[in-house]
């Protein structure tokens, strides 16, 4: 069966530039012209995966995306940004974007990316990595994790996390003291064949660090400049 890819984008021609060299290449693919309107059809069908645009009537994408993710729908997203637009990247990954393609674009570049995503979110060797766990519960600290069901608690209050914070938290709270390369983050989370930058890695870190250090000592995230990150707690166990 193909692969059902749903693409969000007002302007005409590139929505059928999109429609075409998808379906081309074998996808399954229906392009909505309204951010109202993707928002519903992402919500009410199974996608494999969504291509946004940022600018839509109705809805922005940056408003579908954190839609989307506050309702737990986890569909990967790749959106797309204007050239030299680094905050449009920025808020994008923030909001659960798992990749972006920068306009104007190339078919090659296109089809790379969204195979790229598609196999990312389909190894299961990549999502053993992450969240395999024998037990139900890890605990850092005040921390606790529970890593089947995506749920994070920190001091007795549970803490939203988009899918990529929550696997880049397991992946250090499973390390505790140990530093933990960019480079590993990316390959662990992202997978091997990711083609965006670190830039990713420290957009989710920091985000990740905001909501686990407000108010609380027991979990930190520390830089190691020119390295990478690693978790501190005060406690650790398994």
């Amino acid at each position: 069966m193909a692969q059902k890819i749903l693409v969000i984008e007002d302007e005409p021609t590139l929505a059928r530039l999109l429609s075409y060299n998808l379906s081309q290449e074998g996808y399954d693919t229906k392009v909505i012209d309204h951010g109202g309107d993707g928002l519903q059809e992402a919500l009410q069908q199974s996608y494999d995966l969504l291509i946004l645009d940022i600018m839509l009537p109705g809805l922005s994408g940056f408003e579908v995306l954190a839609k989307l993710r506050q309702k737990g729908n986890r569909t990967p997203v790749i959106i797309l940004t204007a050239r030299n637009a680094e905050d449009e990247v920025v808020q994008g990954l923030k909001h659960g974007a798992d990749d972006y393609i920068t306009k104007p674009f190339g078919v090659a570049e296109l089809l790379a990316r969204v195979a790229a995503v598609l196999r990312r979110t389909q190894s299961d060797e990549t999502a053993s990595d992450i969240a395999k766990s024998n037990e139900k519960v890890i605990q850092a600290g005040e921390l606790r994790i529970y890593p089947e069901k995506y749920e994070v608690v920190l001091n007795g209050e549970s803490i939203p996390l988009r899918p990529k914070e929550f696997e880049v938290l397991l992946y250090l709270v499973q390390r505790p003291g140990v530093v933990v390369t960019r480079d590993d983050l990316m390959n662990i989370v992202w997978g091997f064949d990711y083609i965006g930058g670190q830039r990713t890695v420290d957009v989710h870190v920091s985000s990740l660090r905001k909501k686990l250090e407000m108010n609380q000592q027991s979990v930190q995230i520390d830089s190691i400049r020119g390295v990478g990150y690693k978790l501190i707690a005060t406690t650790i166990k398994k």
